[in-house]
């Protein structure tokens, strides 16, 4: 997993009116936990922006008032009506003691079916996993070259050294779907009249004998 540093400052006061007072300075209230108790802090609010609105999911290095935690960004809020970030929670992630985060889904390849004429369809943008620090992937890879018009991958396809999957083993996260280009191709074809060689190659139907 890609590795970003924050710093945040320590908070003096924490209640909503504090926190008020932060966003209008541009910071955003924080908290930390995980790390037998719970820390409250503040970030420049334009650095938070840089990890939030990031389709990757980082293992954030925290350094506040001296102190380095290694965490990852567990719940945001936002505001909404306007959108902006609100409150930012962080866990404290420790070598070897598993975690629950959602990954993005990376699709790799170019489907067979799409090649003829099928549309890719991901069900998945980000997926559910179980695992260390030291085992997770900046995402997870799915690769779809062998990928037939209305063959699927599902969850239990996918394996990660390591990682467990915690989406349902029969959810699928990738599939090509016929057209309606291909469909209607497909019935042009069946509906077509015999070409005139396999007309001759039919035996003809025999004629009734004439009565005498």
């Amino acid at each position: 997993m890609k590795k970003v540093s924050l710093s945040g400052s320590p908070r003096a006061n924490v209640g909503s009116k504090d926190a008020s007072l932060l966003r209008k300075a541009e910071r955003i209230p924080c908290v930390v936990y995980g790390t037998g108790e719970q820390i409250h802090f503040s970030v420049k609010e334009i650095d938070l922006k840089k990890i939030i609105w990031n389709p990757e999911v980082f293992n954030v290095e925290l350094n506040i008032d001296g102190k380095t935690f290694s965490t990852i960004v567990k719940d945001v809020q936002f505001h909404p009506v306007t959108d902006r970030l609100v409150h930012v929670d962080f866990l404290s992630v420790v070598p070897g003691k598993p975690f629950k985060v959602k990954l993005p889904v990376r699709i790799t390849g170019t489907a067979e079916g799409v090649k003829k004429g099928g549309k890719l369809i991901q069900n998945f943008r980000k997926m559910l996993v179980w695992g260390t620090i030291d085992k997770m992937p900046d995402a997870i890879e799915v690769n779809v070259d062998a990928l037939e018009i209305g063959s699927m991958i599902r969850v239990k396809d996918v394996a990660l050294e390591g990682i467990k999957l915690l989406e349902a083993p029969e959810a699928v996260i990738a599939a090509v779907k016929v057209t309606r280009n291909v469909a209607a191709e497909e019935e042009t074809k069946a509906a077509a009249p015999a070409t005139p060689a396999a007309a001759a190659a039919t035996p003809a139907a025999a004629k009734p004998e004439a009565k005498k």
